[in-house]
């Protein structure tokens, strides 16, 4: 039996400044045992609930399952300890896989010569056994593996996500600097959006927070485009149970009122992005795009306003952003009564520029910025 099959228990990769609200997901996804940890969360998890946490999670990262640990003070013991596993539990020389490792205070240094002398066990098991090899494939193998080595204790697991569930597969067109799925579903979250007063955008960009607003008010589950998952390569996998689990996913969904979310952008290239990427998920117009710039709304009174405005990155270098801030604070003040506004500043110096009291900050790194969700209620 390999690790995971004797203690029900798996390793989501989450961003750190999410791990509470991802706790509580897990929990109310069905996981039990859940634990924080450095770069995630440790859970237990029957089948059904691994199948669950992949499908409908929205702020998980991806989720390994262990197969095998051992003390490994080489990478000769590396190889040879990975050439006794029985490979042809998980893959077969028709399918193509991929290895990637992380190592921390061992004898083994270098994260990429962990990750090869991995792939080279499982290739030689294949050609001593069939004369044939699988082939590597980076960026979309049929096949994730992951390796950890930390202070000579390898572990090796497989990523029962299939890569990362951030790609949810409704972005068909992108513009500049996009915001992660995941970091767009921790802003809704965020929010304590009941699904029932209107959500706008006014700088919608090419429409994440749209749609992770339209799946989490229709109760959509987050992989519902996605084809495959990892764990459909696990020994034990139950395809029967994963049907049932997906039916039951798909029948809680909901219908949204239509106008309940719109979104607008100044640029006619991210509404055409938003709007097709909105489609690959609705289906039915559900949410309300237009070109429109956001300093020429006449109001937005009595809604829920989040967003993600133009940061350093994301604008020409020559921009006052100073003034483009202030002139969204006036904005906000002027001409959004009665509205709770959620600004994501994906650099804080800006936060005392729109010149509002916030009713509270909370961060959100993402991309090496040191980003901060911002709270302002208007009246």
């Amino acid at each position: 039996m390999y690790t995971y099959q004797k203690t029900n228990r798996y390793f989501a990769q989450v961003a750190n400044d999410i791990k509470n609200l991802a706790e509580a997901e897990l929990r109310g996804l069905g996981a039990t045992d859940v634990a924080g940890a450095y770069r995630g969360i440790y859970f237990n998890a029957e089948p059904r609930v691994l199948y669950r946490v992949n499908y409908r999670s929205r702020l998980i990262s991806r989720v390994l399952a262990p197969l095998a640990s051992f003390h490994c003070p080489s990478d000769q013991t590396l190889y040879q300890q990975s050439l006794k596993m029985n490979w042809e539990d998980f893959l077969d020389p028709s399918l193509t896989f991929a290895v990637f490792a992380s190592v921390s205070q061992s004898a083994i240094t270098h994260s990429q010569f962990a990750a090869l002398r991995l792939k080279d066990a499982v290739v030689d098991f294949f050609r001593d056994r069939t004369g044939q090899r699988p082939s590597i494939d980076t960026q979309a193998p049929d096949v994730w593996l992951s390796l950890h080595i930390e202070k000579d204790q390898a572990t090796i697991s497989l990523d029962t996500s299939g890569g990362s569930l951030h790609r949810r597969g409704y972005r068909r067109e992108t513009v500049a600097a996009p915001m992660i799925e995941t970091l767009a579903a921790a802003i809704i979250r965020h929010l304590d959006w009941d699904g029932r007063q209107p959500l706008v955008d006014p700088f919608c960009g090419s429409g994440t927070l749209l749609c992770e607003a339209y799946m989490a008010a229709s109760h959509t589950p987050a992989g519902v485009l996605r084809t495959y998952f990892g764990f459909q390569n696990l020994p034990d996998y139950k395809a029967s149970l994963w049907q049932q689990e997906k039916r039951e996913g798909l029948n809680q969904r909901i219908l949204t009122p239509p106008g309940l979310i719109a979104g607008s952008d100044i640029s006619r290239e991210a509404v055409r992005a938003a709007a097709t990427n909105a489609a690959a998920i609705t289906h039915n117009h559900h949410i309300r795009i237009e070109q429109q710039d956001a300093f020429k709304i006449p109001a937005i009174e009595d809604s829920i306003i989040v967003c993600n405005p133009p940061y350093g990155i994301r604008i020409a270098q020559n921009e006052d952003l100073a003034a483009f801030y202030k002139q969204l604070g006036d904005f906000l003040k002027q001409r959004c009564r009665r509205s709770t506004a959620f600004i994501y500043f994906g650099e804080r110096a800006y936060i005392k520029r729109i010149g509002l009291k916030p009713s509270w900050k909370k961060p959100l790194a993402t991309g090496g910025l040191d980003g901060r969700l911002v709270k302002y209620k208007l009246y």
